[in-house]
């Protein structure tokens, strides 16, 4: 049995668009040195896997799972926590 090979052919999408949007994806593209369609299709398909990657399900053993809750309940601590803490802040004079 032989595997079907993807498709390779590109295939129109068409998109209506005010021009102020097209103009700011214009500039956008250029600046990456891009065309517009190349532009708003890595977006587009950046978009797609964080919305997929947000769906994902990720299963662990019983054990697994309460090792995650009690790292999670544990009062944060550490040296980088401590210089963070101490940090100016910018709101403060």
């Amino acid at each position: 049995m032989t595997k079907a090979a993807p498709e390779t052919h590109a295939k129109p999408v068409n998109l209506r668009i005010r021009e102020d949007m097209r103009m700011l994806i214009d500039r956008a593209a250029k600046i990456r040195g891009k065309t517009r369609s190349d532009f708003m299709i890595d977006a587009a398909y950046r978009a797609a896997e964080d919305t997929l990657l947000d769906q994902t399900l990720i299963k662990v053993d019983p054990e697994s799972y309460q090792r995650y809750l009690d790292i999670l309940d544990e009062p944060p601590s550490g040296e980088g926590f401590a210089r963070l803490m101490n940090a100016p802040k910018p709101w403060q004079d």
